[in-house]
């Protein structure tokens, strides 16, 4: 949200290119990200919380009826200030849903093809997170008419702690209700490996020293990236990677059989932020991408390579 003071949001990057995508026939989702981790929440009835609701007046009107699903908020219990995660959070976030349902109303009409989820809620497989904020977030979500669910990121350390996230939002939703997976990922898990010892094949193979760890090899294909048959040999060579290699399919599984999910989503492709200044305590997001433009040579002009992920991505989306 505070970048679209930068001009007309409607020629952001972000909601230009969602909206052309919409255009091309794709559906599509955009999340209203409220970044309150340095300063705050404004205060009810002041300038500060006037001035976010003019920042929703020029943004709505580029997206509704454009993009199918907006989702209100991205992660506000990480994008807060730690002593804010309580009531000052929910009165924040539900006077903006509140300004989005009106204005909705007013200006998209009653068969507005935009529908509207709250989001996103992380690490509900902490018991420390079932904070009274959380269940109140939950509460505003099940008795709002105009609110078609909630939106989850069940970034986890083992397959096994996605269940309490289920298990926390289905009970406290309508019965018409939906969820949303707009992020997921084994990201904590990654991470707990990247001081692990790489296969003495692939190091022999390849000609890394013996005992290098499994965070050198991916800072190597940083700084000069693999072909792509070297960067799947690392990964197929490591237990701790190979063990998971169902990862995708078995979440959509689990997400697919409550008979509640909306639209699930994975991240598409590595990034800048990913790779800069990787070391043994980065978070390895970079492990999670369907195309690995920044380990992986390109395959050609424009054509970025896939990594370990694509196969089963694919086959998802054809049920």
């Amino acid at each position: 949200m505070p970048a679209t003071d930068q001009g007309d949001p409607a020629e952001h990057f972000a909601i230009r290119t969602i909206t052309e995508t919409a255009a091309r026939g794709y559906r599509t989702i955009l999340s209203l990200k409220f970044p309150y981790d340095r300063a705050s929440f404004p205060e009810p009835g002041s300038p500060e919380l006037a001035a976010e609701l003019a920042r929703l007046d020029r943004v709505l009107p580029a997206v509704l009826g454009k993009v199918d699903i907006v989702t209100i908020g991205n992660e506000p219990f990480i994008e807060s200030l730690p002593a804010e995660r309580d009531a000052r959070l929910n009165a924040f976030y539900e006077t903006v849903a509140r300004h989005v349902i009106d204005y909705r109303r007013e200006h998209c009409g009653a068969d507005c093809r935009t529908t509207l989820y709250m989001g996103a809620l992380n690490r509900l497989d902490l018991p420390d997170r079932h904070t009274p904020a959380a269940e109140r977030w939950m509460t505003f979500v099940r008795e709002t008419p105009e609110i078609e669910g909630v939106d989850i990121h069940p970034h986890i350390p083992t397959p096994e702690d996605t269940q309490p996230f289920l298990d926390y939002i289905l009970p406290r939703m309508r019965a018409d209700q939906t969820f949303l997976v707009t992020e997921f990922s084994l990201v904590w898990y990654w991470k707990q490996h990247l001081e692990d010892t790489v296969s003495p094949d692939f190091a022999q193979r390849y000609g890394f020293a013996p005992g290098t760890k499994a965070w050198q090899v991916i800072k190597a294909a940083i700084d000069e990236p693999f072909g792509q048959r070297k960067w799947n040999d690392f990964l197929t060579s490591s237990p701790w990677f190979t063990s998971q290699a169902g990862f995708l399919q078995d979440q959509l599984r689990l997400y697919r059989s409550t008979g509640r999910l909306a639209v699930a989503t994975y991240g598409f492709k590595q990034d800048d932020l990913m790779v800069t200044d990787f070391g043994p305590t980065k978070t390895p997001w970079l492990l999670n991408s369907v195309y690995a433009p920044y380990t992986v040579k390109p395959r050609g002009t424009g054509m970025s390579a896939p990594g370990f992920w694509l196969d089963a991505f694919k086959a998802l989306q054809r049920g």
